[in-house]
């Protein structure tokens, strides 16, 4: 079921088989027919992540990237929609040689194809492929179909199925319930698959009355039952799995021999124990539109919980709707932080919420929308600009952001400006200051930038363009010197923080609120 921690489970297995000294890397698997999340609501889908090579793909990629430390490429994330147009789109050029095309073998050799080229072109000793969706649900039976054929064309040494399943307590009889992991298997062998190992998402740790019953009615050892309970942080998971035997098991399936790595295991336990509540804490406000979802802006919370464990502070987060901030309110906060977003609603609500801590000298920094908004807000309330506004937004006699050229605004799906660029940092800046270095190349998504006819106003009333790219076209980081932090960049800089090496930028804003 959605929400039930399969990328995190799959991310922790994922670094469990890293920590064991194995090339590794992960596949998600969106049975839904969208042909990437870019044009999915957060609230209903969470963030959308962007991988370096332009992917808008779901949140879970951002999860492998987390863990491994590694870049993962848009391939990763397989949908239905990109299985069927590749196999119709072959059928129109005639590559079946007469075929009647259909889901089997067509689909799934389709499926089978890009999970095969991944690991081969990636040189991978294991693939973690993770399936979305609901075992049953219909969009979803022809990978589980690819899947089953897997596992017979290469056999069970070489293709294991790991099942993740709910099992709930019920605190008016005090037990731990098996009978939805047993529906679920049983849903599971009508397919056609039955799990070498099952993973049960609870509450509390899997008694062993219960990881014997679910092995009894699964037909899996008792030892192939592992417990994934609530934690107070994720990324004490891939220890809680390796406590409990996981590691070994997956090994012995493998017929691989298990080699311990405890350098890479003291370096991982080091980051994780650094993820700990401290003393001292830092409270930051995060305006945004979609609020009523925390994971819309799951990467923007971990990388400053990364830069807070890296300065030995606890960070707390609080999501403020943008349609009806109170700006008074914004006092008690140690810094105030805009994340990236579309559209008209909440707009204005961003832009006095940049004014009043541009005025009140509190910590801000602006993400993608954040920093539009920020460049207007200033505008308005320093170099007079009458209206200032993004076209996005509203028509304006000052319209400070407009769109990018040779933007389609009827064809919304990957067309935006996606991806790693570079970017040009100039010297004796703040930026400049942070990342120490002239070139860096971050990630973007972003339909509109600001309008270059207002730089001049703009750097006479005191804000410094510090970044720019494609030989300076386009603006890309903000900052004003006389503040003790008000900064906004054009791109998404939270995609690149990790456990133990927070972000530059993002780390420096969170100092600042120290």
């Amino acid at each position: 079921m959605s929400g039930l921690g399969k990328g995190v489970i799959t991310a922790s297995i994922a670094k469990l088989l890293q920590l064991s000294n194995q090339n590794i890397s992960c596949i998600k698997i969106d049975p839904y027919l969208n042909y990437d999340a870019g044009t999915m609501n957060p609230i209903a889908h969470g963030e959308v992540f962007v991988t370096k090579d332009g992917g808008e793909c779901d949140m879970d990629v951002g999860n492998y990237e987390r863990f491994l430390n590694k870049d993962i490429l848009k391939s990763h994330n397989i949908t239905t929609a990109q299985i069927y147009s590749h196999v119709i789109e072959s059928e129109r050029q005639g590559k079946y040689l007469g075929a009647c095309v259909q889901i089997i073998p067509h689909i799934t050799d389709e499926i089978k194809n890009r999970i095969k080229l991944i690991s081969y072109k990636e040189k991978l000793d294991i693939t973690v492929v993770e399936c979305g969706g609901t075992v049953g649900d219909i969009e979803s039976l022809p990978f589980l179909e690819a899947l089953r054929q897997m596992k017979v064309e290469f056999g069970n040494s070489e293709v294991l199925f790991i099942h993740v399943t709910l099992v709930p307590s019920l605190k008016v009889v005090n037990e731990q319930k098996t009978k939805p992991t047993q529906h679920s298997v049983q849903e599971l062998r009508r397919i056609g698959i039955q799990p070498d190992m099952i993973i049960c998402r609870c509450e509390q740790p899997l008694l062993e009355k219960t990881k014997k019953k679910i092995a009894l009615f699964t037909n899996v050892n008792v030892n192939d039952v592992i417990s994934c309970h609530d934690v107070k942080s994720i990324f004490t998971i891939p220890k809680m799995l390796s406590n409990q035997g996981l590691t070994q098991l997956i090994f012995q399936k493998f017929n691989k021999p298990k080699i311990n790595y405890n350098k890479r295991w003291n370096k991982w336990n080091s980051i994780v124990n650094s993820l700990q509540e401290y003393n001292k804490s830092i409270k930051i406000a995060m305006i945004g539109k979609y609020v009523s979802l925390l994971d819309s802006y799951v990467s923007v919370t971990h990388a400053l919980k990364h830069s807070g464990a890296y300065l030995k502070r606890s960070t707390y987060i609080e999501l403020l709707d943008s349609e009806d901030v109170n700006t008074n309110k914004l006092s008690k906060f140690d810094g105030i932080l805009v994340p990236g977003g579309f559209g008209t609603r909440g707009s204005e609500g961003i832009i006095k919420t940049a004014q009043y801590a541009y005025k009140k000298n509190i910590p801000y920094l602006g993400i993608c929308f954040g920093f539009q908004l920020a460049i207007v807000a200033f505008g308005r309330q320093n170099c007079k600009l009458n209206n200032a506004n993004s076209t996005e937004i509203n028509s304006t006699e000052n319209p400070v952001i407009d769109l990018l050229p040779d933007q389609d605004k009827n064809n919304l799906g990957g067309t935006l400006r996606l991806g790693a660029d570079q970017i040009n940092i100039k010297k004796n800046t703040i930026a400049y200051s942070i990342y120490n270095k002239k070139i860096i190349t971050k990630r973007h998504r972003h339909r509109y930038e600001f309008n270059a006819d207002y730089l001049e106003i703009y750097e006479k009333n005191g804000l410094i363009f510090s970044g720019e790219s494609d030989n300076n076209r386009r603006i890309e980081i903000i900052e004003e010197p006389s503040k003790k932090f008000f900064m906004g960049v054009q791109f998404h800089p939270e995609f690149d923080s990790r456990p133990g090496f927070p972000e530059n930028i993002i780390n420096a804003f969170v100092s600042s609120t120290i």
